[in-house]
């Protein structure tokens, strides 16, 4: 686990799919950490490089980790090395994470959780494979999801009108979607009723069970969102229009935009996106803080 975040070695071990159960069983052990205990943790980290306080931030939340890969466990590679693969995404987060800015870890990690495993795939699958544009990148993770919401669940090829559909929903060719979707067809996907060790114990769809807070924790999270939500949005109004455009598609939009794709938006140089971005985003994280205080929101370091 030496990729530069100083954290201990307290993941339990994940060799192998076989062992998955075992894992998933363990990680279910660390507690779910309050609002409170994560905000001290992290200000002890970003502080002091406290190790402990990252051994703890990381291990509360590899539960999380575990749920985003099993969302892509319908590539054709093995859970475990998503799941490992995760973990690193989460360290790098942990690693990064700035408290003050008035978000929760979870909100903050799950994008780096997302890219690291996304990182993988595509290695995995190679560019030869799935092509090298963005829009075909787009393609690659939205296609199951997009046949799911039009219910084309048939192993072969897809219905003209369904090819229509999702070329015109994700802004690809149809003879894209038809060669990407013939490409994935041949990874095959994995049963939620397969066992999950070799011993026939546990299946997939066990794992689907909400391990999350309690009722009363959810609630309270679910009140904090829409306060940061709020907040999000009045800070957003300290941006110009083009400041506020470039944020959104670079940093809030599910699937962001690349520089390349706003310079030509903007008819301006990539380099000249990248300093309209930080730049509102630094206004960003300024308008945050000072209507976080404004409310007196934030935990008492």
């Amino acid at each position: 686990m030496s990729n530069g975040s100083n954290v201990p070695a307290t993941i339990p071990a994940l060799g192998s799919d076989a062992s998955l159960n075992r894992y998933l069983s363990e990680i279910r052990k660390f507690p779910i950490l309050k609002p409170e205990q994560e905000y001290m943790l992290a200000k002890r980290y970003q502080e002091h490089q406290d190790p402990e306080a990252a051994a703890q931030l990381v291990t509360s939340h590899l539960r999380l980790v575990a749920k985003i890969a099993m969302g892509y466990r319908g590539y054709g590679l093995p859970v475990a090395e998503l799941i490992s693969e995760g973990n690193i995404g989460l360290m790098q987060g942990v690693k990064k994470f700035e408290p003050d800015r008035g978000f929760r870890l979870a909100t903050y990690a799950m994008w780096w959780i997302r890219a690291s495993i996304q990182e993988f795939i595509l290695r995995s699958w190679s560019l030869v494979k799935i092509g090298t544009t963005a829009a075909q990148k787009k393609l690659f993770f939205n296609l199951r999801r997009m046949k799911n919401q039009i219910e084309a669940f048939e192993d072969g090829d897809l219905r003209p009108e369904d090819v229509t559909k999702i070329a015109t929903d994700l802004g690809v060719t149809e003879d894209e979607v038809i060669s990407m979707n013939r490409r994935m067809a041949m990874g095959g996907d994995t049963s939620l009723n397969v066992s999950m060790n070799e011993d026939g114990e546990g299946q997939w769809q066990d794992w689907l069970a909400d391990d999350g807070p309690l009722q009363d924790e959810r609630v309270a999270d679910a009140q904090e969102r829409d306060v940061r939500h709020d907040m999000l949005l009045s800070a957003m109004d300290d941006l110009s229009e083009r400041e506020r455009h470039i944020l959104e598609e670079r940093r809030l939009a599910e699937e962001p935009k690349t520089l390349e794709e706003l310079s030509q938006v903007y008819g301006v140089s990539r380099e000249r996106v990248r300093q309209i971005e930080v730049r509102a985003f630094e206004k960003l994280q300024k308008a945050m803080m000072r209507i976080a205080g404004d409310r007196r929101l934030l935990p008492a370091a």
